[in-house]
C-alpha cells in the first residue's frame, strides 16, 4: 500500500520560536487560513505554557472551524498537560529530552525520563484522544536508550512517536538509519521526524526519512525556525514529489502566497534563490539557456511556475544574454529591428550590464534601443 505523506506543519510554534519572530494574532489567523487551503492536516499550534494570552490564541484559532487538526506543544510534564487541554486542542504533544548531553543540562537522567514519560502520559491519555511523544535530540541519544524510550511511548499509549534532529547533526544516510531502526522495531507505530537545518540538510533530511518509514513530516513555511531553520515545507514536498516520485497531498498552488505571507509575518526575507518560492528561482538571463527555454520551459525549469503560484516570468537582459532572448523581448515590447541593428544593440546591452553590474530595465532597453536607431538614421542621412 502507497504512503502518502502527513505533514505535521510547525510554523506557529518552532517557527515563532525564532530570534525575534513573533506573530499577531491576525498573522496567525491568516497563516492558518493559508495552511488550511494548502491541505495540511495537522498544525501545532502553539505552546501553552508560554502564558494565557498564548493560550486564548490557541483557543481563538481551534474555534475558527479549519479543517486541520490542532497540537499543543508540551514539555513533559502534567502542568503543561492541563494548560493545553484549557487551550482547546484536539492532541497534544509532549517533548522529553533523551541525548546524555540535553538530560545533563537539565539536570534528569534516563530513569526519570521514563518516570515521567508513564506519569504524564497516564494524565495526557485522560484528556486527549491523541498523544504523540517526541524524542528531544534524538539524533545525539545512545541507541539502546532511544529504543528503550520509543517502546515506553509505545506501551503507555503513543498515537506516535517523533524523533528530533535538533541541532541538525544528521546527513540523509544517518537520518535514513536513525529512522529505519526504530522502524524496523516498531512498525506498527508511526514515526514524525522533525530536522533542522544547521548545516543545511533539514529538507534532505526528511525526504530521506520519509524514504526510510517516517510517514509523519514535521516541516515549517519558508524552513523559519530556530538558528538555522527547520525542513521547508514547500521544499520537502516539491522534493518528494519531483526527485522521489512520491504522491503528495498539499496543493502547492498557494506555496508562494502562503511563502511571502510568512516572510511578512516574520519580518525574514526570502532570499530570492531559495529554492520553490524564491523570487529569481525562474528566472533567466544565459543566452544558452533561454534559446532552449524559448522552445521548451523544461529544459531549464523543473516545474511550471503555476505549480507553486507563480506566474511565468519574462527573460532577464544583460550580460550574459544572447541574440534570441533580445528577440524576444523586442517582439514582446512591439520593436522592430534588423540583424545588424540587433547585434549592435547586443553589444550595448552587455557594456551598460557589465557597467551596472546587473542586468538592464525595460526603461533602460528601450533608451538603448532608441539610440540604435537614431545611429542608424543619421548615418542613413549621412553617408
Amino acid at each position: 500500500m502507497e504512503t502518502i505523506p502527513r505533514f505535521i506543519d510547525t510554523t506557529l510554534r518552532d517557527g515563532e520560536q525564532s530570534p525575534g519572530v513573533v506573530f499577531s494574532l491576525h498573522e496567525k489567523i491568516r497563516i492558518c487560513s493559508l495552511l488550511d487551503k494548502v491541505g495540511v492536516p495537522e498544525l501545532e499550534i502553539g505552546t501553552p505554557a508560554m502564558g494565557r494570552r498564548e493560550t486564548e490564541e490557541i483557543r481563538t484559532l481551534c474555534s475558527m472551524g479549519f479543517e486541520f487538526k490542532t497540537i499543543a506543544w508540551c514539555r513533559g510534564n502534567i502542568k503543561d498537560i492541563k494548560l493545553a487541554a484549557r487551550s482547546g486542542t484536539d492532541s497534544v504533544h509532549i517533548s522529553f529530552p533523551v541525548s546524555s548531553i540535553h538530560l545533563k543540562a537539565m539536570e534528569k537522567d534516563e530513569l526519570w525520563v521514563l518516570e515521567h514519560l508513564l506519569e504524564t502520559m497516564d494524565e495526557a491519555m485522560s484528556l486527549f484522544e491523541s498523544v504523540s511523544v517526541g524524542a528531544q535530540d534524538a539524533s545525539r541519544a545512545s541507541s539502546s536508550f532511544l529504543k528503550e524510550f520509543v517502546g515506553a511511548a509505545k506501551f503507555a499509549g503513543a498515537s506516535r512517536i517523533r524523533l528530533a534532529d535538533t541541532v541538525g547533526i544528521l546527513n540523509p544516510f544517518s537520518a535514513t538509519g536513525l529512522v529505519s531502526s526504530i522502524h524496523d522495531l516498531y512498525r506498527d507505530l508511526p514515526i514524525e521526524f522533525h530536522g533542522h537545518n544547521d548545516l543545511g540538510m533539514a529538507t534532505a533530511n526528511t525526504v530521506a526519512a520519509f524514504l526510510a518509514g517516517a510517514s509523519c513530516l514535521s516541516t515549517t513555511v519558508n524552513g523559519l525556525g530556530e538558528r538555522a531553520g527547520n525542513a521547508a515545507m514547500e521544499e520537502v514536498a516539491m522534493a518528494l514529489e519531483l526527485s522521489a516520485g512520491i504522491r503528495q497531498p498539499l496543493n502547492t498552488g498557494y506555496f508562494s502566497e502562503l511563502s511571502e505571507c510568512v516572510s511578512k509575518a516574520s519580518g525574514r526575507r526570502i532570499n530570492e534563490s531559495k529554492p520553490v518560492t524564491g523570487s529569481m528561482v525562474l528566472t533567466h538571463e544565459s543566452g544558452i539557456h533561454t534559446r532552449c527555454l524559448l522552445k521548451d520551459r523544461n529544459t531549464y525549469e523543473l516545474f511550471p511556475a503555476e505549480r507553486v503560484g507563480k506566474k511565468t516570468q519574462s527573460f532577464l537582459i544583460g550580460k550574459h544574454s544572447g541574440r534570441s532572448s533580445l528577440k524576444d523581448w523586442l517582439e514582446k515590447s512591439h520593436l522592430s529591428i534588423t540583424n545588424e541593428m540587433c547585434s549592435l544593440l547586443l553589444a550595448k546591452v552587455k557594456a551598460l550590464s557589465e557597467q551596472k553590474k546587473s542586468s538592464l530595465t525595460d526603461e533602460e532597453l528601450v533608451t538603448l534601443y532608441k539610440e540604435i536607431h537614431s545611429i542608424k538614421n543619421h548615418q542613413l542621412w549621412n553617408p
